[in-house]
């Protein structure tokens, strides 16, 4: 039974919401996650576990991490999971977590980096912690104000936005 008591697990995979921006002259890098920082400053009382994973942009996620997250998913104690992820793959990876029973598990992002003021990351994560809590088993990525089953989105570039499929 899934209580107020009872932990979610945030998982860690790199992306744009954890990029850092050096100067003029350099390219974006994945960095130290944010998330304990964004949940504090949100005042978050509930329970919450991090772990990193990897540290990578989602264009450079390789079949051995997606299965990385996929055992670290089935592994975990908790039946409530939050993976931070570049949205670009973002879908494959829920594909690849599909199969796993029992678990509810929300894929977020954000297409500007947390550490920017005008960032959607805070947001993002708050509707993720929201759904998690809230959503039946299985898996669900938040962006830009929706939730979507993970099998029924896809990212519209053209957009810069999740869309349903279809």
């Amino acid at each position: 039974m899934f209580s107020a008591e009872t932990p979610i697990l945030i998982l860690t995979t790199g992306g744009t919401i954890d990029k850092i921006y050096f100067d003029a002259l350099s390219d974006y890098q994945v960095g130290e996650t944010v998330m304990a920082k964004l949940l504090d400053i949100a005042r978050v009382k509930r329970p919450f576990r991090i772990e990193e994973v990897v540290r990578k942009d989602s264009l450079d996620l390789s079949d051995a991490d997606r299965a990385l997250i996929r055992d670290r998913v089935a592994a975990a104690p908790e039946s409530h999971i939050i993976i931070t992820h570049g949205t670009d793959t973002m879908t494959e990876t829920a594909k690849l977590l599909a199969a796993i029973p029992e678990k509810t598990v929300v894929l977020v992002g954000a297409l500007a980096p947390a550490r920017f003021g005008e960032s959607d990351a805070s947001f993002n994560l708050g509707m993720a912690f929201a759904t998690v809590q809230l959503a039946q088993p299985g898996v669900y990525i938040t962006m830009s104000g929706s939730v979507f089953r993970a099998d029924q989105v896809v990212k519209d570039r053209a957009l810069g936005a999740f869309v349903r499929k279809g």
